[in-house]
């Protein structure tokens, strides 16, 4: 190696490591400066290792189910090919109605851009869980309405656990069979593939919209199924204080039965994913079939999802 390559060289070396340990909790948009190693005789050199990675995502404390669609650490998921997702590119999460001034700025650091609001109009007027997202200033805002039963009508509507697991089986396999449904996943997917920036979307409890959402783009990124799964049903975990105070709420506003019943529509179940896939399946053949007939979105707008979920 030359002395010019082994000074530019340690530069480079030098500020991958800044990267590293600055974590880039309050970087803007996390997407590394191409750098061009090409014309350096770097020797036995691994340049893998100098590859950023991102700190773990932030726990925000006022809004509990916001994760990286990528993976909250690491270098993001796996892919089947081998190739990682880029983390720090998509975010989802539960309403942002209650963001704090804290978590506003953490936001602000990760440069959100674009935020996304799966919930119909009546989720976010009601009085009780609804609301309007708090967001940091220069966040765009849209709404993409999916509309779907809140906590309020499922008290009235649903009589038992079971009711409560059949409800968001057919829910699921709805985001398959339903029209307008589909017509709001179309446009939220083509909004992210189109977007500059940071993008994050979300729907009340940010699982089973939101979750169907990372689903397919976690499909489209070509993620394995087990993982896809395992993180669909991460949001018990995330939302499982929340949930408890939820239950709580209800079985002392209600009764502990009506608390009982809704218990399996606060969080989420292999089954209610599984239901949807397979009526992707039934109807579509696979989830790509899914996605051009029962979408419509053009192979130009998956292949831009891939690029921004893909390293």
């Amino acid at each position: 190696m030359s002395t010019r390559s082994r000074m530019l060289f340690a530069r480079t070396a030098k500020a991958a490591a800044l990267v590293v340990t600055g974590g880039l909790l309050f970087a803007a948009p996390a997407t590394a400066i191409p750098l061009d190693l090409g014309s350096l005789n770097t020797g036995s050199v691994d340049l893998g290792s100098l590859d950023p990675v991102l700190a773990p995502t932030p726990n925000l404390a006022s809004v509990a189910n916001f994760r990286d669609v990528a993976g909250n650490d690491g270098r993001g998921y796996a892919t089947v090919d081998g190739s990682h997702l880029k983390r720090g590119v998509i975010y989802r999460s539960n309403a942002l109605t209650a963001t704090s001034d804290a978590d506003k700025a953490t936001l602000t650091g990760l440069g959100l851009a674009d935020a996304y609001d799966l919930r119909g109009s009546t989720e976010i007027s009601n009085p009780f869980i609804g609301g309007a997202d708090k967001l940091p200033d220069g966040v765009t805002y849209t709404n993409i309405p999916i509309e779907f039963k809140d906590l309020t009508q499922l008290a009235t509507t649903i009589k038992s656990p079971e009711e409560a697991k059949q409800f968001l089986v057919d829910t699921n396999r709805s985001f398959v069979t339903d029209p307008v449904r589909r017509a709001g996943f179309k446009q939220v997917l083509s909004d992210i593939a189109a977007g500059d920036g940071v993008q994050l979307f979300h729907c009340t409890s940010g699982k089973d919209r939101t979750g169907w959402t990372a689903m397919l783009l976690q499909t489209i990124a070509a993620v394995p199924a087990q993982t896809i799964m395992d993180d669909y049903l991460l949001s018990n975990t995330y939302l499982q204080a929340t949930n408890e105070k939820i239950l709580a709420q209800i079985s002392q506003a209600l009764s502990p039965q009506v608390a009982t019943n809704l218990e399996p529509a606060l969080g989420v179940d292999a089954s209610y994913l599984e239901a949807g896939l397979a009526q992707i399946a039934s109807d579509y053949g696979t989830v790509d079939g899914y996605l051009t007939e029962g979408l419509g979105l053009t192979a130009d707008t998956i292949a831009l999802l891939k690029a921004k979920l893909v390293d």
